[in-house]
């Protein structure tokens, strides 16, 4: 049975999951662009999200410890491994135009030059579904199965969702035209050629300041 402070994180988790199922929803999201402008929903969506964020981290850490499976000594290695592969692919996805995933909308996207996108059209949600996996393994407990255990399975069902969403938005000839080359990893050359080294840079300088705030945010020092 869950103590209330259990209660607490999964009533943080459902209300941050809630927020950006929502924002999603035209008839939510129409509204409060004409309201406030696109700009001022972005913000305010933004702010909102940092301080539902902010919740969901507070609880928890304020969750009772309820241990699930003990942590082996290989498990320390896969946030410090992984990690810097998820921080590349967020800089990276939130960097492109993407007319197909969670990023800046996908004005000036050129589907010759797709980027980040040759690898995957949801560099976001992958690199959310690596930060939450890793996280899951390395902890063990209740309140992490209940704080990750819901990001991973939306990060792993997002990209079919939303390829099965914009497809149809788009119609059949114009998600042909614009995705030919997404989604294929093969040539790497293409890849890094297009992508450029910054959002590589940014995603390496991201990874650096989460080791630096983890002992002072989550209270540990993640690495080994």
């Amino acid at each position: 049975m869950l103590t209330g402070g259990l209660w607490q994180l999964g009533a943080a988790i459902a209300v941050f999951l809630a927020s950006h199922s929502l924002a999603t929803v035209p008839a939510v999201r129409r509204p409060a662009e004409s309201a406030l402008g696109r700009v001022g929903f972005t913000l305010a969506y933004s702010v909102l999200s940092l301080l539902l964020l902010a919740w969901v981290v507070a609880a928890a850490l304020a969750a009772p410890y309820v241990p699930l499976w003990p942590q082996a000594a290989w498990m320390r290695w896969l946030p410090v491994l992984l990690m810097p592969w998820a921080c590349m692919l967020a800089a990276a996805g939130l960097a492109a135009p993407n007319p197909f995933s969670i990023g800046p909308g996908g004005h000036g996207f050129d589907p010759a030059r797709p980027g980040i996108l040759r690898l995957t059209r949801h560099p976001v949600l992958w690199a959310l579904a690596l930060w939450a996996g890793v996280h899951l393994v390395v902890n063990g407990n209740l309140a992490a199965l209940l704080l990750f255990g819901p990001l991973l399975t939306l990060a792993l069902a997002g990209p079919r969702l939303l390829d099965a969403k914009r497809r149809r938005r788009l119609g059949e000839g114009e998600w042909r035209r614009l995705a030919h080359a997404t989604g294929r990893p093969g040539d790497g050359r293409a890849l890094l050629r297009e992508m450029g080294w910054r959002p590589l840079a940014a995603g390496m300088l991201l990874y650096g300041v989460l080791i630096l705030l983890h002992p002072y945010v989550i209270g540990h020092n993640p690495l080994p």
